[in-house]
């Protein structure tokens, strides 16, 4: 079922979005040649505890740290290790916090220093796509007009939609209904409504969209290797369209 936050609630979620956006900001800073995944996961946490947050996805389904690295192939939810980053690298940064009872989800992809063209094309594209499947975002719109506009934009593009993964509800529980895709028909799917509050997160590929269990046999990663980028805002829906919560 799909739930429908009261303007308390969202406001709520609000204040957790901004300080997520926060965090993801000095993140973001921190990513840089010759660090470790698993240093990038211990700034997150002391940053979450800095706003008195807790970690959303910290022992989520068996998951033992507070933030995901994904990097170059991987697509989402890997493990922080001893993995150093190096020159070229693609890396996406993904965090959920919880704040007074409610979660707020958010995913960024950076480059490594100096990376190739083609990769930061695809950093750029898929920041893009999000932002498009955004605007579609607005009461009396359906979850497949959004799908339907990230995967055109992105295969334009030349790149590949993920579609084994997805977007979602959010609020008092980190994942919650609808599941939203990253593909599909206009005018199909649930209709938006005002006070919904959910996740878009396009994850796409310079080559093929199939996946595969990621190294740490948690995660997840492209099926021929190729280079991934991920990008997620927490959303609010309004009489006049989408809020996005996750912005300072």
């Amino acid at each position: 079922m799909i739930t429908i936050k009261t303007e308390k609630e969202i406001s709520i979620m609000r204040e957790g979005g901004g300080i997520l956006a926060k965090i993801m900001k000095e993140l973001e800073k921190e990513a840089k040649p010759g660090v470790t995944t698993e240093y990038l996961d211990k700034v997150a946490s002391g940053l979450v505890l800095k706003y008195n947050g807790e970690c959303s996805f910290k022992n989520y389904q068996g998951f033992p740290a507070c933030l995901c690295v994904s990097v170059n192939e991987e697509l989402v939810h890997v493990i922080p290790s001893e993995r150093v980053l190096k020159e070229g690298d693609v890396v996406c940064l993904d965090l959920g916090i919880k704040h007074k009872g409610f979660h707020a989800d958010m995913a960024v992809t950076v480059g490594i220093g100096k990376v190739e063209p083609e990769a930061l094309r695809l950093i750029k594209v898929t920041k893009k796509a999000l932002k498009r499947g955004i605007k579609k975002a607005k009461p009396g719109n359906t979850f497949g007009d959004i799908g339907n506009t990230i995967s055109r934009y992105v295969e334009s593009q030349g790149f590949s939609v993920i579609k084994d993964l997805c977007g979602h509800g959010i609020g008092r529980e980190i994942h919650e209904d609808p599941q939203i895709l990253n593909y599909g028909k206009r005018k199909t799917g649930p209709v938006i409504k005002e006070g919904m509050v959910f996740c878009i997160e396009p994850m796409v590929s310079t080559g093929d969209w199939r996946i595969k269990r990621a190294q740490d046999n948690y995660g997840y990663a492209t099926k021929d290797d190729s280079v991934a980028a991920h990008f997620e805002h927490t959303i609010a829906i309004t009489k006049k369209g989408a809020e996005i919560l996750t912005e300072v």
